[in-house]
């Protein structure tokens, strides 16, 4: 599809227009299979993160500021979440091998599994603390840093396709939306 095309079909699906929405489906659907596919994602999993990117796609409809550029939000949208479902499975072993099933837990003592709860709570709450602020920056440093954030990361070349911003802006706009962050957590006195 024409980006021109898209941005007419983002506007009209915007004001309900339903066709437009079937239009964008059917025209981008083989976009968003390819990055599930490049990502060898089983049939199940690959169904999922298409419903999902969709699902956000439809969520966002009304507040993508550049509807020619949807195809790139829609791309980049499956390779994160299919980086996302990647990670998921990586934590998951299935076995039936009894010497693993019937292994004896390797903890310490009880002294130890207390200290090392405490310091993870600790963690978790940095942790929450730190997402807090990141969800309080601005759309574009959220989006910006999201998308470096990515595992592995993304070139600068692929970050502005997904985000429409030049490759020499990059740079830049990420030291200034980290000072940013850097700021507001400081503010908070997690520094």
């Amino acid at each position: 599809m024409e980006r021109a095309d898209v941005g007419a079909l983002v506007r009209s699906a915007v004001d309900g227009d339903a066709a437009a929405w079937k239009a964008l489906v059917e025209g981008l659907s083989p976009l968003v299979w390819s990055v599930v596919r490049a990502h060898r994602l089983s049939d199940a999993d690959g169904h999922e993160v298409c419903q999902t990117v969709w699902y956000r796609f439809a969520q966002h409809l009304g507040r993508i500021r550049e509807p020619e550029k949807a195809a790139s939000w829609l791309a980049s949208t499956a390779r994160h979440e299919c980086l996302r479902t990647l990670r998921g499975l990586s934590r998951l072993t299935v076995t039936d091998d009894p010497r693993l099933l019937d292994r004896v837990s390797e903890e310490g003592s009880p002294e130890q599994s207390l200290l090392d709860s405490e310091e993870a709570a600790e963690q978790s709450e940095r942790t929450r603390r730190l997402w807090q602020e990141f969800d309080r920056l601005g759309d574009r440093c959220r989006q910006l840093l999201r998308v470096l954030m990515a595992s592995p990361p993304p070139s600068y070349q692929e970050a502005s396709a997904a985000l429409g911003v030049a490759v020499g802006s990059i740079g830049p706009l990420r030291q200034r939306c980290l000072r940013r962050l850097r700021a507001r957590l400081d503010a908070q006195g997690m520094s």
